[in-house]
């Protein structure tokens, strides 16, 4: 067997497998050492294909993809800078649990560390930020290396979906030439076993009945507990804690990456504006837990971190069905390792009805104070970030996908946002809370999931640019909302901004961008508004619009610091004045 028929079926094998694991979508960024990887990639029936030049940018897009989708996406790339660039996706996923599979391409031994051409260092390249690297042998066309290449295939699925999900790293060192045979009708066909040389049974973790029950009692004498819900992605979670809650009579802190605050499910315990009147030394007084029961990552809300080391002598549980350690107020008393669903479906029948109401019934007086006292914002006439979401909840269509970029969108999304029965998904990159990839996150979730919207600010969205490219070439339809107050806005609500003789060059960086030539080399659509009257008409107009579309909102950093500030104050007098006296 020659060079060119070894490499061809090594290659073929291992695309096979992946298929046959489950695989059905490839990011490939162009270039010459992935060749033979590429073109049998694209000769693959069952393969979907996105080619996006710009590797950072493939990442985030095979990141969004993965993450909407919860299978495997596979990223393929050259050999040297090519596979660097990647990084900050593969961190990202790491941190949020989502599966990839990177390939690369590599220059096989002989030209390593002897000054050949885009040849660097990819041994174990992405360190303890992948779950599970593997140096690929040269390819040979022995059956035993076609077993080879097909095992570390089903293992490289498997592994990036095995709880907790994360990517993992595959290095294939390939010799010239690179172009492989792709005559053969029985390419991807391995006569040995053709439905797949291996299958992996994925598990969830539980826990047996004595440990179930040892739980049970403990929770069944305390009538004063919360339930905490960070980032969720399992579609069943919501019916199974919202059940948990109504039997316990606890209250959920619900975070907007929950998936709690939209849906067909009760809301009847559900808290969503935490966020604000946890920033009161009197609702915090009033609430005090005697346990916590916490599920997913930690919310993003800084006022509920403090509100729990507030309340560090409350019982703490956290639920992970994944072995992870998401603990960073280093507060937990008992780490559960079991499947979240699991964990409430299996508890729920040994728990007592509580009939004592009254710890729920405060945090929903207080919720509701709150909400009541939010809605001033809509008495304020100009363009405002807060209001913007106020507004979404509104606008949105049932069954959207809503992205949201990091810094300010996120946090006011987590103030504004409320309760509603939409079935609306919220997304974010909240693993290492990055700016970059946004946009092409957002268009990777944009095939999965539509429609699909994007709010983000406008350093954030000048980050990810070239991104939009992925909209024109797939027709991805994205319809993009940019916060524009030139600059860092978050910086506004931060320590350093009590210093302001280097602020805005360090920290407001304004650009002083027109994004309308921009968005209009990539096809797109653009409107900026003056007025929530142009928003609202420019918001229906583009449920029209197939493609790109970017809508921006004109706001100013000073004001909008100004507008939280006043909202705080005046909720914090409302719920002093209403709450009883005993406080």
């Amino acid at each position: 067997m020659n060079h060119q028929q070894a490499l061809t079926k090594y290659i073929a094998s291992f695309v096979a497998e992946l298929i046959h694991a489950g695989v059905k979508d490839v990011v490939v960024s162009p270039g010459s050492r992935s060749t033979p990887i590429a073109m049998i990639m694209a000769e693959h029936p069952d393969l979907r294909l996105h080619i996006h030049v710009d590797e950072r940018s493939a990442a985030f897009f095979a990141l969004g993809m993965a993450k909407a989708s919860r299978n495997p996406t596979v990223l393929l790339c050259t050999s040297g800078t090519a596979a660097a660039n990647y990084f900050p996706a593969i961190a990202e996923a790491n941190l949020s649990r989502v599966p990839l599979i990177v390939v690369t391409a590599d220059r096989p031994h002989e030209l390593r560390d002897v000054g050949a051409p885009q040849a660097m260092d990819q041994v174990n390249l992405y360190g303890k930020h992948v779950k599970w690297f593997v140096e690929m042998s040269h390819p040979e066309g022995s059956i035993e290396m076609l077993r080879y290449t097909r095992t570390v295939a089903s293992r490289a699925v498997a592994t990036a979906l095995s709880s907790p999900a994360g990517p993992v790293h595959l290095n294939f060192p390939l010799r010239e030439p690179l172009v492989p045979d792709l005559t053969s009708e029985t390419l991807f066909v391995m006569a040995e076993r053709e439905n797949g040389y291996v299958h992996i049974e994925q598990g969830h973790l539980s826990l047996n009945a004595h440990q179930l029950h040892l739980i049970a009692d403990e929770l069944n004498k305390c009538t004063n507990g919360l339930i905490v819900c960070g980032e969720m992605e399992s579609p069943a979670f919501a019916e199974a804690v919202t059940k948990l809650a109504e039997k316990l009579q606890y209250p959920i802190i619900a975070d907007p990456l929950s998936q709690l605050r939209s849906g067909k499910h009760k809301f009847v315990h559900i808290i969503d504006s935490y966020d604000t009147f946890l920033r009161n030394e009197d609702a915090v007084n009033h609430l005090t837990p005697d346990v916590i029961i916490r599920f997913g990552a930690m919310p993003i809300s800084k006022a509920f971190s403090l509100f729990m080391k507030k309340n560090e002598q409350a019982t703490q549980y956290v639920i992970d069905g994944g072995e992870g350690w998401r603990d960073p107020s280093l507060l937990t008393f008992n780490m559960i390792y079991c499947d979240e669903v699991q964990f409430c479906d299996s508890l729920l029948p040994l728990l007592n009805e509580n009939q004592d109401t009254l710890f729920v019934e405060k945090w929903q007086q207080i919720n509701e104070i709150t909400k009541a006292a939010l809605f001033r914002i809509k008495e304020n006439e100009s363009l405002s970030e807060g209001r913007l979401f106020n507004e979404l909840v509104e606008l949105l269509p049932d069954g959207a996908t809503l992205f949201v970029g990091n810094s300010m969108p996120i946090r006011d999304v987590d103030t504004f946002f409320y309760n509603n029965a939409k079935s609306i998904r919220i997304m974010a990159n909240r693993g290492a809370n990055g700016i970059d990839g946004i946009i092409s996150s957002a268009l990777g979730a944009g095939t999965v999931h539509k429609p699909m919207y994007l709010v983000l600010g406008d350093l954030t969205f000048f980050h990810d640019l070239n991104g939009l490219i992925a909209s024109k070439l797939y027709n991805i339809d994205l319809r993009v909302i940019v916060i524009n107050n030139n600059g860092g806005g978050i910086f506004s609500f931060l320590p350093q901004a009590s210093h302001p003789k280097h602020f805005e060059r360090l920290f407001g960086t304004p650009l002083d961008l027109d994004f309308e030539p921009a968005v209009s080399m990539y096809g797109g659509t653009f409107s900026r508004v003056s007025s929530w009257l142009e928003f609202t008409s420019s918001f229906e107009q583009n449920l029209a619009i197939n493609g790109l579309s970017v809508i921006e909102i004109p706001t100013k950093r000073a004001e909008n610091l100004q507008e939280h500030r006043n909202l705080w104050d005046y909720v914090s007098r409302e719920i002093s004045r209403n709450l009883p006296g005993e406080c």
